[in-house]
Parts: C-alpha cells; structure tokens; sequence
C-alpha cells in the first residue's frame, strides 16, 4: 500500500491541545444493524467512557475486552448511529484499521506525548 501526502503542519501548542490517554476496553460490543460499528466501554481510571469505533469488520470484542489502546479524549462528541460517542481509538490505516497497545501495561488514564 502506498504512503499518502503528509498533512500540513501544525503547531506544537496545537499538539498540545490534544488529550491523548490510554485505556482499558472493559466492555465492548457490536452495534445492532451496523458491519463496521462497535461501542466500547473504557476505563481511564478516573472515569469511564463510551466510544464508538468503526473497527467492527476486522476485530471482535473479544480480541479487544482487557486490552490497552490510546485514545482521543477532547473531541466533542459526536452521535453515530445513535449512540454517543466520547473520544476516539488510534489506529493505524493501513487500507484496514491497526489497533496501537502499549508493549507494558501501563496505568489508566496515562497521557500519551
């Protein structure tokens, strides 16, 4: 697969804005009339969220249920399919979504730089 144009540049206070922590899946399951859609329960230690991600097609909840990934946390959310969605996962693209995990357990809600 070819590599795609890098975006523009941004600066880093614009970086900075952004909350990247990682999580815990401690639920997750398909939505009802969707193929790519699952809602996720996430634990950040300090709270928990519920994201939707569109990851349904290559992976089940139980490949991601106990597993660690980053997360987007200060997007607005956003309704998909009528379920509300607070963050976002990080994935690799690479023609099909690549989950990122940490190669150590690491705590909850720990910020990502």
């Amino acid at each position: 697969m070819g590599t795609k144009k890098i975006m523009d540049k941004i600066t880093f206070e614009d970086f900075k804005n952004l909350d990247i922590r990682v999580g815990t899946v401690s639920s997750a399951e398909k939505i009802p009339e969707t193929d790519k859609l699952l809602k996720l329960e996430v634990d950040f230690s300090e709270e928990k969220r519920q994201i939707v991600s569109g990851i349904a097609e290559n992976y089940t909840p139980d490949d991601i249920i106990g597993k660690q990934f980053p997360f987007i946390l200060n997007l607005e959310p956003r309704t998909i399919r009528g379920v509300e969605s607070n963050g976002m996962i990080l994935a690799v693209d690479d023609g099909k979504p690549v989950l990122l995990s940490p190669l150590e357990k690491v705590t909850n809600g720990s910020i990502v730089r």
